[in-house]
Order: structure tokens, then sequence, then C-alpha cells
């Protein structure tokens, strides 16, 4: 049976190993820099009754924003 005192060493080596590990995937100053966002694609056409809403509700156009 293991003695706590090995199970808690166990713990902090694997959260040790873990923290190494995700340090490697941050950038660092050597990595080239990120992409600039990309910006959305708009459109000015006005949605069909049955297009779904714009306002992202998930809802039929007709059934949310055309009402108001």
């Amino acid at each position: 049976m293991p003695r706590q005192d090995d199970n808690m060493d166990r713990r902090f080596h694997d959260r040790e190993e873990r923290e190494k590990r995700h340090k490697k995937t941050l950038p660092t100053d050597d990595d080239p820099p990120l992409p600039p966002p990309v910006e959305p694609i708009k459109s000015d056409a006005k949605p069909g009754r049955n297009d779904p809403c714009p306002c992202g509700s998930g809802r039929k156009y007709k059934q949310c924003c055309a009402k108001k």
C-alpha cells in the first residue's frame, strides 16, 4: 500500500510535468508574430422571411427581428 507522502510526491511531480509541457506550447519571442484577425464577411442584403435571423437567436427572421 503506497504511503501518503509517495502519493503527494507523485502528484507534485505530475503537476510539474504538465506545467513544463504547457510552457513549451506557449509562443516565445523567437516565434513569428500571429497574423492579424480576419474581419467577418458582412452582407448588406436583407434576410428573407425564412432565413435564419442575423441576430444569432437561431429563430427564423420572420419570427424574430422582422416583427420589431
